[in-house]
């Protein structure tokens, strides 16, 4: 099973200052003080933790790049807030987030930097790495049905925070599109165009290219503003390869918020900038000690409605991690994205995901979920190692994971007693390890959800949730 690079976190930081220092390598700290002396009391750049981002005469690329991903992720789990001392917990989330912004700025600074050498490889060896950034800005794209799209500058989700598809592939902005009918194109667009940053990915491109069009045919469109928007889809041509074709998907720009349950208002559907979006994993970032209970209810459940909405159009998602649920803190709107590792368990109309199915029958890859995100490879349940068709209990398991995350930890018998008991024991049961014993509908969950809340908190209310000032 191929493993994408590790799953980005918010934030940007510095090569500047650690420009004239010596690079003998990665770092390779062995415990959380060290993780922390470097990060936060020294300071250290992503150019000191990581090394040199741009290739070298002396280095060996591939090797490079290994190096730097085995670095980042022994110090994300030395420095994780799941694993720290309840004690040290608020001080190993700062370092945890100063690490991944400046991982961010590494990966950012390795997918522009020019290659040496007739062609260079992506992460992990996968395929070509992908061009400089700033290049394809100015290209034009011509979509399957005759629209041509001019390539803008790069786009990040969640306000320039956070890219939530940044494993595999990196978001531009549309800067212009012109009408297959020829008429005057226009400035003003509300599309991003995802191409992965490396050749060997596209087939992940176009996996979520046919999600997206599954759930639009079959989905309930009461629901449809839970998930992105395809717009188009694209072939282009890049490099000098002969031959060598890219394919690239044209998402609707997140500005939309996803209405609420159990019936869609229009106050809901009101635009907002996309930069009112954040991350669940910048949630939880900015309240290391975890989310209010009550706060984290209405997430959990319209993640629930976002999995039940895709299951019952025959979807599975099979990434269902932090930071591909996109939450509009204000609105209460929430949108699940990234569909490259999602899975058609069967391909008939009508088909829905449930109960686990069996292995066997044709050797479809469709049916199986392609990829693992690597920096949360033991989130996932165990059938998806197995290589098992997933049913809606494996992106159960995966959404359970991420609500037990924002109450404190990953693992629901690790959080505290400020998590009702009850809620507690309702998670457990949604990552019991046999699929069979863990909740196959998501929509059913949502009622027993409903009905334990109720009981622990009365009358469902509105609730203000707001993401903390950034600090200067």
């Amino acid at each position: 099973m191929r493993q994408p690079g590790s799953t980005i976190f918010p934030g940007a930081g510095t090569v500047a200052q650690d420009a004239a220092r010596p690079m003998p390598g990665p770092r390779r700290p062995t415990s959380l003080d060290e993780v922390i002396d470097l990060l936060l009391r020294q300071g250290l750049g992503e150019r000191a933790l990581f090394g040199p981002a741009e290739p070298g005469e002396d280095r060996d690329p591939d090797a490079a790049r290994r190096a730097a991903r085995r670095a980042y992720r022994e110090m994300a789990r030395l420095a994780h807030p799941d694993v720290a001392p309840a004690g040290r917990r608020p001080e190993a989330a700062r370092a945890f987030a100063r690490l991944t912004e400046l991982w961010e700025a590494h990966q950012r600074a390795a997918a522009s930097a020019p290659a040496r050498g007739a062609a260079g490889r992506g992460p992990a060896g996968r395929g070509p790495a992908d061009r400089d950034v700033a290049a394809r800005e100015g290209m034009v794209l011509v979509g399957r049905g005759g629209a041509a799209y001019t390539v803008g500058a790069r786009h990040d989700r969640a306000g320039g925070r956070a890219s939530a598809c940044c494993e595999i592939a990196t978001l531009y902005r549309v800067a212009r599109v012109v009408p297959a009918d020829g008429m005057a194109g226009t400035d003003e667009s509300r599309c991003v165009v995802k191409i992965a940053r490396s050749a060997g990915d596209d087939d992940l491109v176009a996996r979520e290219a046919a999600a997206l069009r599954r759930l639009a045919r079959l989905g309930d469109p009461r629901y449809a503003a839970y998930v992105p928007r395809l717009v188009d889809t694209v072939r282009f041509r890049e490099g000098q390869a002969p031959g060598a074709t890219r394919r690239a998907n044209v998402l609707g720009l997140l500005g939309g918020l996803s209405p609420r349950v159990p019936s869609p208002s229009s106050r809901n559907r009101e635009l907002g900038r996309p930069d009112d979006f954040v991350t669940l994993a910048q949630a939880r970032a900015a309240y290391p000690a975890g989310l209010d209970p009550r706060d984290v209810a209405w997430m959990w459940r319209r993640l629930l409605v976002a999995i039940g909405y895709a299951h019952r159009a025959g979807v599975a998602h099979g990434a269902v991690l932090p930071e591909h649920v996109l939450i509009h803190p204000a609105q209460h709107g929430l949108v699940l994205v990234d569909w490259c590792y999602s899975a058609v368990p069967d391909p008939a109309d009508g088909a829905v995901v449930g109960v686990q199915p069996r292995a066997g029958g044709a050797d479809d890859p469709s049916r199986r979920i392609p990829a693992l995100v690597e920096a949360y490879a033991d989130w996932y349940p165990p059938e998806v190692a197995r290589r098992e068709p997933p049913g809606a209990a494996t992106d159960i398991a995966l959404a359970s994971r991420c609500v037990s995350y924002l109450l404190g930890s990953a693992d629901p018998a690790r959080l505290g007693g400020a998590v009702p008991a009850p809620i507690r024991r309702f998670l457990t049961g949604c990552l019991l390890p046999s699929p069979s014993m863990r909740p196959d509908d998501a929509w059913r969950l949502l009622a027993e959800l409903d009905e334990l809340l109720g009981r622990i908190y009365g009358p469902r209310r509105f609730r203000p949730f707001t993401m903390p000032s950034p600090s200067p």
